[in-house]
């Protein structure tokens, strides 16, 4: 079961039958988040495989997991806040334990973007795991 606010989201979406409704409710998640200052959008946050510019900023804090993001893409901004819900509050020893990709499924994300896009989507999986595992 993954965390309270992505099932918040995945209800959402069943909620939510037109995609191009799903698609406008992920950039609302998005356009929710508070900006990530500008002294963290520096090349070791950067994600790279991404086609937009996107950081990602962990935080682990007594052993709990957390990250901010940004990017200059309106839909990426939103697909960072639905990993954000996945993701955020974990204990930093499951974080690798999840199962992305079978979570996103979910949201049906994966028949809606663009090839681009899901290879950015992976490169934040990525980059999230690979944190937790450094810090575990």
């Amino acid at each position: 079961m993954a965390q309270p606010a992505f099932e918040e989201i995945v209800e959402d979406f069943e909620f939510l039958e037109d995609w191009e409704d799903r698609y406008r409710h992920v950039i609302e998640l998005g356009k929710a988040m508070d900006p990530l200052e500008d002294a963290l959008k520096v090349p070791a946050n950067k994600v790279d495989g991404c086609a937009s510019q996107v950081w990602l900023f962990p935080k682990i804090d007594n052993g709990t997991f957390r990250f901010d993001g940004e990017s200059d893409a309106m839909i990426v901004r939103g697909l960072i806040a639905v990993l954000r819900a996945l993701y955020n509050d974990l204990p930093v020893g499951q974080v690798t334990s999840v199962d992305a990709q079978g979570e996103l499924a979910r949201l049906g994300l994966q028949d809606h973007l663009s090839a681009q896009r899901s290879n950015g989507v992976r490169a934040m999986i990525g980059r999230i795991r690979e944190v937790a595992a450094e810090a575990a």
